[in-house]
Parts: C-alpha cells; sequence; structure tokens
C-alpha cells in the first residue's frame, strides 16, 4: 500500500467452509490495533478498482477476502478470543461488525494445531469467544490419532466445496442478539420498510448470529431460485436490495440514515417456498428436498452458498411465526433444510419461548476445514 512501511508477518491461510481467510495470532500484530485495518487492507489487496485483488491474497469476493484474528480468551467460559474482519475487496474498508461462521469453522482447528488449546485422545471440544458478538460457538472436532493434530480427512461433503473433509460441528449458543441484544430488535415479527423506488416491503428483521433482514422474493420480482451471477448482473435489482438493506439497517438501529448505503450489515435474506430449483454445478434441487429457498447478500454481494451466521438466522427465523420466512418455509422445528446455490445446507435450530417472546437457544451445523499453507504474509 502506497505510503505504508513494508513488512512481513506470521499467518496461516486456511479454508472454513465455504470461505477463506487469512489466521494471524493477536500477539503477532502491532500493539496498537489503530495499525491493523491498514495491513489487513495491504495483505488482501484491498482496495482494488478492478475487483480482483490480484496484489495481495483477496479473490475479489467478500467470502475469499477475510482476516480472522485469535489469541488468549477475556472470558472464563472461553478457551480462545476470536476476532472476525471483512475485508471490502473494492474499498479501503475493513468491517468489524458481525462474525463470519464460515470460518468459525477453522478457528477450532488453527487453535489445537497451534497450540493455543491443549487437546489429546479422537475429539478435541474448543469454546470460541467471537469478539464481534460477544457469544460463545462451540466447536468439536476429531483429532489424527497419529499427530495429534485436526484431522482433515472424511467423508462429510458440503455444499459449494468439492471433495469431502472431516466434520467440524458448530453449536452457536443462544445466538439471539449478536449484534443488536434483542431476537426481533422492532420487537415483531415483519415491519414495513419504506424503500426509494420500490416503495412499502414488508420484511423480518432477525438478529441471531448475524442481524439478517428477509424479504419474500416475490415482493422484489423476483422467483427465489436465481443465481448469485444473474442477480449480480443485473445492477437495477442490486441497487433495489441494496435499498432494502439501507433501511432495514436503520431500522436494526446499525446506521443512522438510510442515505449512507448498505455497507457490511444486516445480511439480506430473499427467501421463496420450496421450489424446484438448480445449483452452480447445474444439479437440480427437488422441491421436496428442501424447507425453504434462500438466496443471500452479504457485504451487498450475492453469494455462492450462505453465511453460516445467515443459515442460523433463517432456521431461526423459520420456527418464529409469523415472519416472512415462517410464512413461506415447509412446517417443522429443529433441522431445516435449506436450499440454496450450491446445494442444501442443513442446520439444527432450538427456538423457545419466554412468555409470548421467541428465545433462542442454539443453532447447529456441520463444517469442514483444512489449512492451506503457513509461512509469512507479506505487505
Amino acid at each position: 500500500m502506497k505510503g505504508m512501511a513494508h513488512g512481513k508477518l506470521p499467518a496461516v491461510f486456511m479454508r472454513g467452509g465455504t470461505s477463506k481467510a487469512l489466521m494471524f495470532h493477536a500477539r503477532d500484530l502491532p500493539a496498537d490495533r489503530a495499525r491493523w485495518d491498514a495491513i489487513f487492507l495491504a495483505v488482501m489487496g484491498s482496495p482494488d478498482p478492478y475487483g480482483r485483488q490480484l496484489d495481495g491474497m483477496g479473490g475479489g469476493v467478500t467470502s475469499v477476502s477475510k482476516v480472522c484474528v485469535i489469541g488468549p480468551p477475556t472470558r472464563d467460559d472461553a478457551d480462545i478470543d476470536y476476532s472476525f474482519f471483512q475485508v471490502v475487496p473494492r474499498e479501503a474498508r475493513v468491517a468489524t461488525h458481525g462474525n463470519c461462521g464460515n470460518m468459525s469453522a477453522a478457528v477450532g482447528p488453527f487453535a489445537v494445531d497451534e497450540g493455543l488449546v491443549p487437546a489429546r485422545g479422537d475429539e478435541a471440544v474448543v469454546r470460541i469467544h467471537n469478539t464481534n458478538t460477544r457469544k460463545i460457538i462451540r466447536s468439536t472436532f476429531a483429532l489424527d490419532r497419529n499427530s495429534g493434530r485436526a484431522a482433515i480427512d472424511g467423508e462429510l461433503v458440503i455444499p459449494g466445496v468439492h471433495g469431502s473433509g472431516s466434520p467440524v460441528r458448530l453449536d452457536f449458543l443462544d445466538p439471539g442478539g449478536a449484534r443488536t441484544g434483542r431476537l426481533l430488535p422492532s420487537g415483531r415479527a415483519t415491519d414495513l420498510l419504506d424503500v426509494a423506488g420500490s416503495g412499502r416491503i414488508e420484511v423480518s428483521l432477525i438478529d441471531a448470529a448475524n442481524p439478517c433482514v428477509f424479504v419474500a422474493a416475490a415482493s422484489v420480482g423476483l422467483a427465489g431460485t436465481e443465481s448469485p451471477l444473474a442477480i449480480e448482473g443485473d445492477a437495477a435489482l442490486l441497487r433495489r436490495l441494496h435499498a432494502v438493506g439501507a433501511e432495514a439497517a436503520v431500522a436494526f438501529g446499525l446506521s443512522p440514515d438510510a442515505a449512507a448505503g448498505l455497507k457490511t450489515l444486516p445480511l439480506i435474506g430473499i427467501v421463496a417456498a420450496p421450489v424446484d430449483s438448480v445449483t452452480l454445478a447445474g444439479e437440480t434441487i427437488a422441491a421436496d428436498a428442501c424447507d425453504l429457498v434462500v438466496r443471500m447478500l452479504s457485504s451487498g454481494q450475492p453469494h455462492r452458498a450462505l453465511p453460516v451466521t445467515g443459515a442460523v438466522c433463517t432456521a431461526v427465523a423459520m420456527q418464529i411465526p409469523g415472519s416472512v420466512a415462517h410464512r413461506l418455509a415447509r412446517p417443522g422445528a429443529g433441522v431445516r433444510r435449506l436450499a440454496m446455490p450450491s446445494g442444501v445446507l442443513q442446520v439444527d435450530a432450538q427456538v423457545g419461548a419466554d412468555g409470548e417472546r421467541p428465545v433462542a437457544l442454539s443453532g447447529s451445523l456441520l463444517r469442514t476445514a483444512r489449512r492451506l499453507f503457513d509461512g509469512h504474509v507479506y505487505y
């Protein structure tokens, strides 16, 4: 980055679920946190007006332009602290407002392999304190008997990732109010937003694992089965969806003014009733193989799969009576099957009640993770 002193830092590059990120030990970064953003932008190759991040480790889309910082716990009920940083490909901006659930799958194995959390035997359980949301994620995964490190080989196939791997179970504990402090920030299952250029649109504002605004596909002129590439290629549609997200950010209390536009949160969930759809690999998902069809925008970009936090929030929303997702979903509780661009994602969401108020108890799902390289990254 122009005007910045060059340097290098120890780092690990990992895939977690359908995302990739640079992993840093907190101890290796400058004590002055005000310097971190410039380093993260430089190592990922942002800002890049071409949107490719060729001069860094990023890949031009938000799902592979991420940084995770892991260090000692600051809570007694955690084994490690994990802070997530979303590096925006085209902008000189690093967002810290929410968590990345996919990369959460890599954090436990990283902590064990790096000696931050002792583990022995056949299985490790790592209690992760995500500092962005101040929530605990329990990560459970197998250990390789020969090396004592996190197991890599396994039979689990997750949609959007070629091949199979050893499962990492993520349990998001008490995920409600991860950003706003309330599962239903408005106190209602549905709200009406006045969206510039679109008029009044019914939405559900749900905050579980990350804040999400859910809108029925038909409300924004979609079938709900569109591919991320089709959504990305429609500039007018993206403007409408971003406008919904910007108004929702105000309603969530995340932004003072919709004129500021959509930044990172909320995630935007476009949902439709179960119907046949086609994946990015060209495979058909039958209507009876899913409970809801979901397309989601993360940091304003159509996601190729689903953000894990967005998937947890969707599965919770499906069990909140009156919400947009609940009305369109196949009836049921517990494990929910979400048809998304890369396949079907299963999420086990547990929702209870405190009187008439819904309470998100947990959200659980399986991911895989793999260390891709370790060494030094240059900036």
